[in-house]
């Protein structure tokens, strides 16, 4: 995989840059922990544990139902205007309306704990903000899936975790990549350096895996689902009939982009794709080029995104529709409950 990067780069410089970028972000074992056959077998044995599958089957066999309603959603992105001294990317915002049905979230890696303290501490204030934007999001319909990338063993019997497992299966236009790498035929370099140690704590601890599940300030609840694997979120979305999906989490110039249901293979499939600027951060250190704020730095990838692939949106977007757009269509309200009160009756 790095070997298929590096003869897209300029130099060995970028590969290595590549090496690090992928172990900073993933640092995850490539691992199912789903249960075996044999733990299969053994719970069958017991009445009780046969129960709890039954019902745990049932649940995650619950999809959300699709309801009307429309986001008003305000989305930036910067277009190229030639001037004297070149080509400036200037913010070009618009706005759009999504069905509520249409739409999803996916939340990117954020995890209870980071080697990186400062890191950790940037989501520790994110989550909670977040948690308000997907539960408003959430009672207007809108589909939730969390991404805690390599901590599907916490998560192995919960009907979030197989509700994505048991998602029909979908062809995709393209293969699904492990990692979507940089691409120099669409993108450019990153405005940040990110190739030596992204991470800004005074002294930087050594690169190990600190985390275990979801941060616990992000509520996992309803007809939520969780999934790291790009193909199994890609089956969910097709089977909702999501056509808009919208990125938060971390980090931007990291998993946020290149994770297999990251920035890149989203548009790549076709998605209607936008990222919430707000609810997302970025891991640079400012010792490193350009030698800007770490917010600044947050920013220039943001910028980054919306000039090569795709808008940005602020979480509040996410949070109201649009007037009188969830009220319900009568005519088709009383054709369903007709054929519920008939299918009722045949039963």
């Amino acid at each position: 995989m790095l070997k298929r990067f590096c003869k897209n780069t300029a130099s060995a410089t970028a590969g290595r840059a590549a090496i690090l970028v992928f172990a900073a972000c993933l640092l995850i074992p490539i691992v199912r922990a789903d249960r075996s056959d044999d733990d299969r077998l053994a719970a069958a044995d017991d009445p009780a544990a046969v129960d709890a599958n039954e019902k745990l089957e049932e649940e995650s066999a619950a999809l959300r139902s699709a309801v009307p309603g429309k986001l008003q959603v305000h989305l930036r992105s910067r277009s190229d205007e030639k001037t004297e001294n070149g080509v400036s990317f200037v913010p070009d915002e618009r706005v759009e309306e999504w069905n509520v049905a249409e739409t999803a979230i996916i939340i990117c890696d954020m995890w209870d704990g980071h080697y990186c303290e400062l890191c950790a501490e940037r989501v520790d204030t994110l989550a909670p903000e977040m948690n308000r934007v997907i539960s408003a999001a959430r009672s207007h319909g809108v589909a939730i899936v969390h991404a805690p990338s390599g901590c599907m063993d916490e998560y192995a019997n919960t009907p979030f975790r197989r509700r994505l497992q048991n998602a029909p299966a979908a062809e995709p236009p393209i293969p699904i990549q492990p990692w979507c790498y940089l691409d120099p035929k669409r993108e450019g370099e990153l405005p940040i350096n990110d190739t030596r140690s992204p991470c800004d704590d005074p002294v930087v601890g050594p690169m190990v895996k600190k985390f275990t599940k979801q941060h616990d300030a992000i509520r996992i609840i309803g007809f939520d689902g969780i999934s790291d694997d790009g193909t199994e979120i890609y089956n969910y979305l097709t089977h909702l009939g999501i056509r808009n999906v919208v990125l938060m989490g971390v980090h931007a110039n990291m998993c946020v982009l290149g994770r297999p249901f990251g920035i890149r293979q989203l548009k790549d499939l076709g998605f209607n794709v936008a990222m919430a600027r707000d609810l997302t951060d970025a891991m640079y250190d400012p010792r490193e080029y350009p030698y800007v704020s770490h917010a600044r730095g947050t920013e220039l990838i943001v910028e980054h995104i919306e000039k090569h692939w795709c808008p940005s949106l602020l979480g509040d977007d996410l949070t109201r529709v649009i007037p009188g757009s969830a009220d319900p269509d009568l005519p088709a309200a009383g054709r369903r409950r007709a054929a519920e009160a008939a299918a009722d009756q045949t039963n």
